[in-house]
């Protein structure tokens, strides 16, 4: 190792020391976003602004296991063809609900021009998403809902 390379991490060494040193320092990392605040669920707004309409009618729902997790996938009928980017949208807050179930509601952007009403295979959406076993821990139900209708898988 050379002298100048012993010089830079010996100065590093000690720079970062300093750091748990110097409580308040701004050069310490964990000082960069302040402390933890309390807040009740009042001073908490929490809007999901989802502008695209719900698929009328959930024909299909299932959870598939996967290591680490599952996947969730949904099956929508939209009234007539053209629908694209479909997605489920969590309902539930973050926190969870009092009950464990996980509601999700299926949506998608409707075309800009009018189309022909199709047969049902050419209609349907299908949309999955990937939940880990943490999101899961505390999860008993999950409810995908549509315009018409919910389905409902429980554990």
């Amino acid at each position: 190792m050379s002298l100048r390379s012993l010089i830079i991490t010996t100065m590093l060494v000690t720079g970062l020391a300093g750091c748990s040193q110097i409580g308040a320092s701004r050069l310490n990392p964990f000082n960069w976003f302040g402390s933890d605040e309390a807040e009740t669920a009042a001073d908490v707004v929490v809007e999901v602004r989802d502008i695209r309409p719900l698929v009328a009618e959930i024909t299909q729902l299932s959870v598939e296991r996967t290591p680490g997790g599952a996947i969730i996938r949904a099956t929508g009928l939209p009234p007539h063809q053209g629908w694209y980017a479909a997605e489920l949208v969590r309902e539930t807050p973050e926190g969870g609900s009092a009950d464990g179930t996980l509601v999700y509601s299926l949506r998608a952007v409707p075309p800009r021009e009018v189309v022909r009403v199709s047969s049902v295979q050419s209609r349907e959406l299908t949309v999955a998403l990937h939940l880990t076993d943490l999101e899961l821990a505390q999860v008993r139900v999950i409810r995908v809902t549509g315009a018409r209708n919910a389905r409902s898988v429980r554990r």
